[in-house]
């Protein structure tokens, strides 16, 4: 593909062409993993939204002849709110690039921009997971970003309350273990004792979501559980591996890192289980990536003095969640 530079048109549209090829370069992992809820958020709709858990009882009750039916109970559960942010980044074209046969300058710089905006987007996800058993963190910014759910805990918490009883749950795995079949059938245990509605009932929740991070010794170890047809930690080819196909792996390559996108080894081992059905992650979209152009040449995008071209990439979203009740975590580093 040519930049044609003869003329403003020509580049404006192939700038977008550059543009939406390195967007489409960016793997969303967590945004297509099953594990966030995406809506979109309409223009002239407020800045803000509010997200609630809320709970009908498990059971019916016995009926006695010519009695009333008891009515159900509604439980609502919390709520959290969340707020839009945009995030932007400009980059510079100059003269001398357009002009001097820096056509390969001018593609990558056109093509990274279009990464940008989605790989913070992306970051930010994974982000709630890498911290999720804090209730906050600090942003590259220097801003303080709330990472509790609706009952004021961190995301993953040994003693997470409801609203209508006073039965509390755990999703985060004793003694975060590494994973392994035992670990595995630990918090799948764990899930089984946990899973209660808003009166404190035991519930059904299917998970059906086994995430890791891209650590490669436990994204190896958890594909031999998945992909083997027989048990891969059994010398008897015969024994059925009853794992096989039971979960959807999903691979967070952005879960270990510190908050400015660094890598932080402590968080290498991080892995868990999540229900996409029952999923309180939502990511609030209102703005998805998209490039600002030029529109002609000698417009405000256009530097006086240099006579640079700037173009830019802009996004605006939120993300919130209400409730843990579909989502565990072990941080595999031994801790009680």
């Amino acid at each position: 593909m040519e930049l044609n530079t003869a003329t403003q048109s020509d580049f404006v549209r192939n700038a977008t062409i550059l543009f939406m090829k390195g967007l489409d370069s960016v793997k969303m992992e967590a945004r297509d993993s099953g594990m966030f809820r995406v809506e979109q958020i309409p223009d002239h709709a407020g800045n803000t939204k509010e997200y609630s858990e809320i709970d009908l009882e498990e059971y019916a009750e016995v009926k006695g002849e010519g009695d009333q039916t008891s009515r159900a109970r509604v439980q609502q559960g919390y709520s959290k709110i969340g707020t839009l942010q945009r995030i932007a980044k400009d980059i510079g074209i100059t003269y001398e690039m357009r002009h001097y046969n820096k056509y390969v300058d001018v593609v990558a710089r056109l093509t990274n921009l279009g990464t940008l905006t989605a790989k913070r987007m992306e970051l930010d996800l994974q982000l709630r997971i890498s911290f999720a058993t804090a209730t906050s963190y600090t942003s590259k910014e220097g801003a303080t970003v709330d990472t509790t759910v609706g009952d004021t805990l961190a995301l993953a918490s040994t003693a997470h309350t409801v609203r209508g009883s006073s039965v509390t749950f755990r999703n985060r795995l004793a003694n975060n273990p590494i994973f392994s079949r035992g670990s595995l059938e630990g918090m799948e245990q764990m899930i089984v004792e946990n899973s209660i509605n808003q009166f404190g009932e035991k519930m059904v929740i299917p998970y059906d979501i086994l995430w890791t991070t891209d650590d490669q010794n436990t994204v190896n170890t958890v594909r031999e559980f998945l992909r083997s047809t027989a048990a891969p930690d059994q010398n008897n080819s015969g024994v059925v591996n009853v794992y096989a196909g039971k979960y959807r792996h999903v691979i967070l390559s952005r879960v270990a890192v510190t908050a400015a996108g660094l890598v932080d080894s402590t968080k290498a081992k991080y892995w868990g289980l999540a229900s996409s059905q029952n999923s309180q992650a939502f990511l609030g979209v209102n703005e998805e990536p998209s490039l600002k152009p030029m529109v002609s040449s000698g417009n405000n995008a256009e530097d006086f003095s240099t006579q640079d071209w700037n173009y830019g990439t802009t996004a605006g979203y939120f993300i919130v969640i209400p409730g843990a009740r579909w989502f565990t975590i072990s941080t595999g580093d031994g801790t009680a």
